[in-house]
């Protein structure tokens, strides 16, 4: 909170800041550890779901308490990492088809329902998932509307030309911008 502080304090135009979940307390997780393959139990709708989605509000609602707003949230970071990750990397597996249904029924509902102005952003994860992520989450009205854009990162862009994944995207969604959350360069030695 102080580092954040000091960068709008010295940023000449305000700073539009995002958060994005690597994973859920164990209790919440299938596998009962933060680390490794596991998904939130149960399914959407459910008490996990639920309070997975209440937690979003509570890191924004202590936040907020020192002066610090978030512009969007992401509702899982690499949700399609989780599936093939190393056993000790802390995340959550999510499908499109979950990612969709947990937003539909839990985190956009919370969030809507907040006294919070925070976006909402899907997929944060890899081109490649592209247009596929779009189609299943956006696809579906009640999920859409709770959604601002997708969130992409980088690292395998190499494979799949942006014309069909981003240009195919936005052609299909074009009222939902796509937004490059995470990259670095050398990830790759090749």
């Amino acid at each position: 909170i102080p580092l954040l502080r000091r960068a709008l304090a010295m940023s000449k135009r305000p700073l539009l800041l995002f958060a994005s979940p690597w994973t859920a307390p164990a209790w919440m997780k299938s596998n009962g550890d933060v680390r490794g393959k596991g998904t939130l139990k149960g399914k959407a709708g459910d008490k996990y779901h639920k309070t997975w989605a209440n937690y979003f509000i509570k890191f924004l609602d202590e936040y907020a308490k020192h002066n610090v707003t978030f512009w969007a949230v992401t509702a899982q970071n690499e949700p399609l990492a989780g599936l093939f990750t190393p056993p000790q990397a802390p995340t959550i597996a999510f499908t499109a088809a979950q990612q969709r249904d947990f937003i539909a029924q839990d985190l956009g509902p919370a969030l809507a329902r907040s006294p919070h102005r925070t976006r909402l952003l899907t997929l944060d994860d890899q081109r490649i998932h592209l247009p596929h992520w779009a189609k299943v989450v956006l696809g579906n009205a009640t999920a859409a509307r709770y959604v601002a854009g997708l969130a992409v990162h980088w690292y395998l862009d190499a494979i799949v030309p942006p014309g069909c994944s981003l240009e195919a995207t936005h052609k299909l969604f074009p009222d939902h911008f796509l937004l490059y959350t995470e990259a670095c360069t050398g990830f790759f030695m090749f």
